[in-house]
């Protein structure tokens, strides 16, 4: 089947492509609010894009009635937030956390979720979370018909559960996939959980 998207709509090539780019890492972000409560959204349209310096990006879209989530809000005003990877166990909680809550209703606090100090960020990290990011905000790009934000945050500080780092041959940290366990998107409410580990020798 060949499937052109120059005719679908903003909804149907959206419904196309999360079914096509798969799987896709989550970031699950926590931003301050204005009142100073924490929000808390997961996004899966999310990667690395640069190691000098280190970004991440997320691609927010706006609201159906035009207006800017509110990450996007948060990040804009404030700057900094920080990037959780969730694992296995949080799926229920990830996609929780995705519903509209009204303005200034902290998903952290309506989710029992406790959070912990993050060295190096004014904010704090969730404290069950095995891998957490601490980001400032680096640039905010709009592109397409409908305002979508790609945000581009620097990388300042990691935090990674003790369980899921060892240090290799060269004294290099390397990070256990098994040991973050991480949950994964799929298409239309669907996630994966981490499967087998497929390891092939480097190329020369």
């Amino acid at each position: 089947m060949e499937i052109g998207l120059a005719g679908l709509s903003p909804d149907g090539a959206y419904f196309i492509l999360t079914q096509a780019l798969i799987p896709r890492p989550i970031a699950w972000v926590l931003s301050e609010n204005p009142g100073g409560s924490l929000n808390l959204a997961p996004f899966s349209w999310f990667n690395a894009v640069c190691a000098d310096p280190p970004l991440v990006l997320l691609s927010i879209s706006r609201r159906r009635d035009g207006s800017p989530k509110d990450t996007w809000s948060n990040i804009s005003a404030r700057g900094d937030f920080v990037v959780h990877i969730p694992h296995v166990a949080q799926a229920g909680a990830v996609n929780e956390s995705s519903a509209s809550l009204p303005p200034g209703v902290s998903e952290v606090d309506h989710l029992g979720l406790a959070t912990v100090p993050f060295a190096g960020s004014r904010l704090p990290r969730l404290a069950d979370c095995r891998l957490a990011m601490a980001c400032v905000r680096h640039d905010i790009l709009t592109v397409g018909h409908s305002g979508q934000s790609l945000i581009l945050g620097e990388v300042k500080s990691l935090f990674v559960d003790d369980d899921a780092v060892v240090l290799d041959a060269k004294g290099r940290v390397r990070i256990l996939a098994e040991g973050l366990e991480p949950l994964g998107r799929l298409g239309v409410g669907e996630y994966v959980a981490f499967g087998e580990k497929l390891k092939l020798p480097p190329v020369p």
